[in-house]
């Protein structure tokens, strides 16, 4: 009885911190814009079913797919024993779900050899991320010190999680073997691992006590760190790709209030609509061209920063990053996460993310002046994007980076006029000649003159 009470008091206070953390994130994504994802429900159904539930993309690198397909399929069929490790503390029970007969079998036997092979793909995913050198995608100026030793942690965690699931398993099974008694189940792994566990049936319970605890505990543990890790993704990419874009990709958004503006230019009829207005009826400031901050953001432009795995696959790819140019897709999603965690809530139970200066550990103190464009993200960085699609297309959980550089480079045309000077020579002519040439509307075609002419003249002249 003591044991029930004691493990309802760690369920409830598990799951109430992690909900207090997740009511955070939910408020950090609701400052950005907001906009119109209603609708589309059959084919965000089979995006969600295909990308999020079946890891579609992971499979254009077919290794990593393979180790992370070990891993997820892992920690979904697990979550049946964690289940039913719930259902015992809650009631005093051991192995709730034995009534399940051949298909608890069945499950135990799949848990047992899962997560034999999760500690095997643990250990290739360390050595991919640790080797001398690590993979390209794995390095970077923007993985400073918190994200890799976050990887890192997570990789460390699974294994302690793992390791205990079979002290609890050997030491249930040796246990039952010493009294004559068949443990319900079936355990591949745990009977090769029996003659290692001592014989002394005090000691087999305090393990077997040990590692399901240790198991149970744990599982708490990583679910409140979720939060504070780039893990948080196993959890935000499912409404991440159901969020995501439909539309073709390289289609780029309008800005409605200069769309209005050319249609009454165009159609001395059309009428413009009316301003938004507060809820009380009075005129609200009007908002700015494209994205200063992260409130000037989408609000799913914000949930996709939460979905981020930070793998890297984006800029591995990204044109601009591979000729030398500052320019990382990965760099400006885990931006837009940092900032909007700097400048509202942090839902974290640490804040590894609020250094600006992440060596020094000196903490950013100027927020009120503090933005996500040129204090985390700079104009040379937004200006090397060539619109390409390569990092909208590459990434695993269709999270779109090039939407948020559009939007910052919006912001530094149409409001600072701060566009290169190549771009402003393109404005002026198209200003003043009606095409991006420096050259005057009546010559446009002199090319097409000049061609004709050549053409009429004798096979002989032209040679």
């Amino acid at each position: 009885m003591l044991q029930s009470i004691l493990f309802l008091l760690l369920l409830v206070a598990a799951f109430g911190l992690f909900a207090w953390q997740v009511r955070k994130i939910r408020a950090n994504i609701l400052v950005g814009r907001d906009r119109d994802m209603s609708g589309n429900v059959a084919e965000r159904f089979q995006k969600t079913l295909l990308v999020a539930f079946g890891q579609q993309k992971m499979f254009k690198r077919l290794t990593p797919a393979l180790l992370h397909l070990i891993v997820y399929v892992g920690f979904l069929v697990i979550n049946v024993e964690v289940l039913e490790i719930v259902v015992d503390g809650l009631f005093g029970t051991h192995r709730f779900l034995k009534f399940l007969g051949p298909v608890y079998d069945g499950l135990m036997a799949t848990n047992e050899i899962l997560a034999a092979l999760v500690l095997v793909a643990v250990a290739a995913f360390w050595w991919r991320r640790n080797s001398n050198p690590p993979l390209k995608r794995f390095s970077g100026p923007e993985l400073r010190l918190w994200p890799k030793l976050d990887a890192n942690i997570i990789l460390y965690v699974e294994v302690v999680l793992m390791m205990a699931l079979f002290f609890m398993n050997t030491a249930d099974l040796k246990l039952h073997q010493m009294e004559g008694q068949d443990l319900p189940g079936t355990f591949p792994v745990s009977n090769l691992l029996v003659g290692l566990l001592p014989t002394n049936v005090a000691t087999l319970e305090v393990l077997e006590r040990t590692g399901w605890w240790a198991h149970i505990i744990g599982i708490f543990l990583f679910l409140n760190y979720l939060p504070s890790s780039k893990h948080f993704h196993i959890i935000m990419a499912f409404p991440g790709v159901w969020y995501s874009r439909l539309v073709p990709q390289g289609q780029f958004s309008n800005v409605e209030s200069i769309t209005n503006e050319v249609k009454a230019m165009m159609d001395p009829s059309f009428v413009v609509p009316p301003a938004p207005t507060a809820a009380d009826g009075s005129a609200l400031a009007p908002a700015p061209f494209g994205a200063k901050d992260v409130e000037d953001l989408p609000w799913t432009n914000l949930l996709a920063a939460y979905s981020c795995t930070e793998c890297g696959r984006c800029t591995s790819v990204c044109p601009a990053n591979l000729t030398g140019k500052l320019l990382s897709p990965r760099k400006i999603i885990m931006d837009t996460r940092d900032r909007v965690e700097e400048k509202y809530n942090s839902p974290l139970i640490f804040q590894p993310n609020v250094y600006g200066a992440e060596a020094k550990h000196e903490p950013i103190t100027d927020l009120a002046n503090a933005t996500l464009l040129r204090g985390k993200v700079t104009p040379e960085e937004l200006w090397a994007c060539t619109t390409c699609n390569a990092c909208v297309e590459s990434c695993p959980v269709n999270i779109n980076p090039l939407e948020s550089i559009i939007e910052m480079r919006r912001f530094l045309v149409l409001e600072e006029s701060a566009a290169p000077n190549s771009l402003n020579v393109m404005f002026s002519n198209i200003e003043n000649n009606g095409a991006p040439w420096a050259f005057s509307p009546s010559d446009r075609f002199n090319w097409a003159d000049e061609l004709f002419a050549t053409e009429k003249q004798p096979a002989a002249v032209v040679a």
